[in-house]
């Protein structure tokens, strides 16, 4: 595909995006590092409920992996675009293929659950150094614009697939070989993840200024948050995202109850996924003006199937509703690449970890606001009500939305080349 391409009738296809020179192993050695990342967590998870029989214990191992992500994409993000975010990317698989050693370790010893705890923690603070490295890497890589945002759907798909992998191979390698080995699969995913990097990608100077010590590195990070709650298009495509996330994790939180004991709720947290990806497959096909366009009315309508929840309609139809509102989460796509392309190169490093903390708190405290909904009102209610919620709060941001604004930081993020190519 000619690398101007963009301005075209037909949007890229995803085999223009693999294409890309050194994007292909990339995207594998990324895809190895969520497996690993997925396996520690249901490992341990495992470990964690043969010794206590506790389902309290097994719900805390996979909440200590939640929280050091947000700590770690919100403390870490700076040290993104202090360091070439090449060998930031090497030292954090290198530094998790080491708390693996540490959990292995332990399993064999016996040792406490809470010393699993820790290392998990440590594993998983890591790994935010490594999220925000791996988006500044993607977007580096595609100076075709129109390829970068096909890319991101690419991806959003593939961290559905990698989720569901991850778990099953957590899962399966646990029955068939025992956590010690399924540790050492774990292990190999971050050792491969680490020489892939090494070997095919890019060395890049990082650009920007940066403070001094640890009083400059704070200071980046200040200055960073001050910078996203500012700026007109950003601020907004963040607030968005934050208040969708009540209307996206609802289902899945509430899913399991819904199905009682009937079977159906594997089904029922599937559902919005797999409706995801159908949506992201379809919003790919468009333009990606057409794409931007489209964020605000698919935010709307996201929450709406949601709503009928209430009336207790039959399981199949549930599943039915929570596709639908799965294939509305597609406005995420636009709206993730635009972010990425609308920050300052020297501060997409901070930007995009500050981001990822917030959608990290956002669904963390969705899943609490469902629990606790549901626990008072009951599960089907508690959807629409979530929902209802949900839908109030983007009606608000899309009365103020800045269209304009928007319109304006799109026609310059999209451009032929990035302003290093031109």
């Amino acid at each position: 595909m000619n690398p101007s391409q963009g301005q075209g009738e037909s949007a890229p296809t995803y085999a223009a995006v693999l294409r890309v020179p050194r994007y292909l192993p990339v995207f594998l050695a990324n895809a190895l590092s969520m497996w690993g990342d997925y396996i520690a967590r249901v490992t341990i998870a495992a470990v964690v409920y043969e010794r206590t029989r506790s389902p309290l214990a097994t719900a805390t191992t996979l909440a200590v992996s939640l929280v050091p992500t947000f700590f770690g994409r919100s403390l870490i993000g700076p040290v993104v675009d202090r360091f070439p975010y090449k060998w930031v990317l090497i030292w954090s698989h290198l530094l998790r293929a080491a708390c693996v050693l540490g959990l292995m370790w332990l399993v064999l010893q016996g040792a406490s659950y809470w010393l699993m705890f820790l290392v998990l923690f440590g594993l998983e603070l890591v790994g935010g150094a490594s999220t925000a490295s791996y988006m500044v890497l993607v977007t580096d890589l595609f100076e075709d614009r129109h390829l970068y945002a096909r890319a991101v759907g690419l991806g959003a798909m593939s961290e559905q697939f990698n989720q569901a992998i991850g778990l099953a191979l957590g899962g399966g390698l646990i029955v068939l070989v025992g956590p010690q080995t399924g540790l050492l699969f774990d292990l190999l995913t971050f050792v491969v993840a680490a020489l892939v990097t090494l070997f095919v990608v890019e060395l890049r100077p990082v650009s920007g200024e940066r403070g001094r010590g640890l009083r400059g590195f704070a200071r980046d990070l200040t200055t960073a948050a001050g910078d996203l709650a500012r700026h007109p298009v950003l601020a907004r495509l963040v607030t968005l995202s934050a208040i969708a996330c009540l209307g996206i994790v609802a289902p899945e939180a509430l899913a399991l109850p819904i199905a009682g004991q009937n079977g159906w709720g594997g089904v029922l947290m599937a559902s919005p996924i797999v409706g995801a990806v159908v949506g992201i497959i379809l919003i790919g096909r468009r333009d990606v003006h057409e794409q931007n366009r489209s964020i605000v009315p698919l935010a709307l309508a996201m929450p709406i199937p949601l709503l009928l929840t209430a009336f207790e309609p039959p399981i199949w139809l549930v599943a039915a509703l929570f596709f639908v509102s799965g294939m509305m989460q597609a406005f995420m796509v636009p709206l993730q690449a635009t972010f990425a392309l609308v920050t300052e190169p020297a501060l997409r490093g901070r930007i995009f970890s500050l981001a990822g903390s917030v959608s990290i708190a956002a669904a963390g405290l969705s899943y609490l606001a469902a629990g606790w909904v549901g626990q008072h009102s009951g599960p089907h209610l508690a959807v629409t009500i979530c929902a209802g919620v949900c839908l109030a709060l983007v009606a608000l941001i899309a009365a103020t939305w800045p269209h304009s604004r928007v319109r304006s930081a799109v026609d310059s993020a999209y451009a032929t080349t990035s302003s290093r190519a031109a």
